[in-house]
């Protein structure tokens, strides 16, 4: 879970810059949504390992 937590970090400081440098702030957004789709994997990679694994408990108990 640091892994999902320095990803939305990284996505939060993107959305802050966006922000404050106008010049720039469709770059800030377009990568701010490069993170947050980096999160989402990142939920979804933990949800299908936990998944995963539950069936194989529940078959050695």
């Amino acid at each position: 879970m640091n892994k999902l937590v320095e990803i939305r970090r990284q996505e939060h400081f993107c959305r802050e810059r966006a922000l404050h440098d106008s010049e720039r702030k469709t770059f800030w957004l377009a990568e701010a949504e490069i993170w947050e789709q980096r999160a989402l994997d990142e939920i979804a990679f933990h949800f299908r390992e936990c998944n995963f694994e539950e069936p194989a408990r529940s078959l050695n108990a």
